[in-house]
């Protein structure tokens, strides 16, 4: 799959963690589940720290916790390539989970298929035990620059 070597990240990983502290404060509230891990041209891994809050019956994390996982993965991509757009939003995800993800580190390798002036596209491949357990593709809204 090619890359976006033309896209540079903006933003790290832990800016993007004490931003989405301010402007979105709920997603963690008192803990700290989904982070940016790390960012790269076009591209960002995002984490959820799955545990028991997580779990649905039969030790297996949430479609809820993994579909959020997934659009994390989209806002953050937005984040770190454009900088503090708060106000992006998502208008399409579509999810297929394969497997399950048991309790612990559950990663969302995501990736830029296109970033153009009003809207954002990517896949995002999550991962646990070493696994693809969902795959998403989804877009973001941009918001247009204010005159």
């Amino acid at each position: 799959m090619p890359t976006h070597s033309a896209l540079t990240p903006v933003m790290t990983a832990d800016e993007i963690n004490a931003y989405l502290k301010i402007v979105y404060p709920q997603l963690n509230d008192q803990y700290s589940d989904y982070l940016a891990i790390d960012v790269k041209p076009g591209e960002c891994t995002v984490r959820l720290n799955a545990n028991e809050r997580h779990l649905r019956p039969g030790n297996t994390v949430s479609g809820p916790c993994l579909f959020t996982l997934a659009d994390i993965g989209g806002y953050v991509c937005v984040l770190s390539h454009l900088g503090r757009e708060a106000l992006a939003v998502t208008t399409s995800l579509t999810i297929n989970f394969m497997r399950k993800a048991g309790p612990g580190s559950v990663d969302g390798h995501c990736r830029i298929l296109k970033l153009g002036k009003s809207l954002m596209v990517f896949d995002i491949d999550i991962v646990a035990d070493g696994a693809t357990v969902a795959h998403a593709t989804g877009t973001y809204a941009i918001p247009p620059k204010k005159r």
